[in-house]
């Protein structure tokens, strides 16, 4: 069993109206990311997840826990959500306090929130700001904040809405290296995402929603060679893998690393 099961899941806001169409999905280990246009059921699928949304039939178990049973506060111990936005995320005036909002609001004791804040300020890369105000920060920098504060929870499911918004490239390799390390360490990593690229380069699963359904399901590779699949959804392949199928290579690339890696490869022969 996986660490979430979801199960013959139906859901609508308004009666007549499904949102969600007996959606069957099992997520384990492998970094997943779901993607979809909007509308597709994407968000509605996470606050599920989260249990701040009940089915309206099928299952969902988080870790054994089924959501239907179980409140929101009590998923939190277990399913961090790292808002797109840290803006919405942040609203104490420093940032260790920021951090150990979570673990003290989940039961850790002030010893132990305040333990695992600063491993998990260090580990995002903000180990010398414990003590300032937050909206003295960048946006970059709230960013990693609000990541900090999910992981120093502990929690064994964390997922990202949108992780790359308003990013520089420097604020995207941050939590590229992030996600990357999470996963390293056992964590089941989720996203939902606009951004191709950025899952091509970071995520092992992908998740294609269309109409409130899975309409593709697999490694990130072969999702991303259906491109007709793909652009019946309205999505497109990460650059790199438009820019070799237009160049007439059969191979699917996922990014320029792996078509460089590639093409020395064949030189070397």
């Amino acid at each position: 069993m996986g660490r979430i099961e979801v199960k013959d899941l139906h859901f609508s806001y308004n009666k007549g109206e499904e949102i969600l169409k007996g959606i069957n999905l099992s997520f384990d280990k492998e970094s997943t990311a779901i993607i979809g246009q909007n509308g597709a059921g994407k968000t509605t699928f996470v606050k599920l997840l989260k249990g701040l949304l009940k089915p309206d039939t099928g299952d969902i178990l988080i870790l054994g826990k089924n959501t239907k049973e179980t409140t929101a506060a009590e998923l939190a111990k277990y399913v961090g959500l790292v808002f797109q936005n840290p803006n919405d995320q942040i609203f104490k005036n420093k940032v260790l306090d920021e951090v150990m909002f979570g673990p003290l609001n989940i039961g850790q004791d002030h010893e132990e929130a305040e333990e695992n804040s600063i491993k998990a300020l260090e580990m995002v890369g903000c180990k010398d700001i414990y003590n300032k105000n937050p909206y003295d920060l960048s946006l970059s920098e709230r960013k990693l904040i609000s990541i900090a504060s999910i992981i120093a929870m502990k929690p064994e499911i964390i997922i990202f809405d949108e992780p790359t918004i308003a990013q520089d490239y420097v604020g995207r390799e941050k939590i590229k290296a992030i996600i990357k390390n999470l996963t390293e360490n056992g964590k089941l990593v989720l996203t939902i995402i606009h951004d191709m690229d950025f899952v091509a380069e970071s995520f092992e699963r992908v998740i294609v929603f269309q109409n409130g359904k899975v309409l593709m399901d697999g490694n990130t590779k072969e999702v991303y060679s259906h491109a007709d699949i793909l652009y019946s959804a309205y999505l497109e392949p990460p650059h790199i893998t438009q820019l070799c199928n237009k160049l007439g290579y059969k191979d699917t690339f996922l990014t320029v690393e792996e078509f460089i890696e590639s093409k020395q490869s064949l030189r070397q022969k």
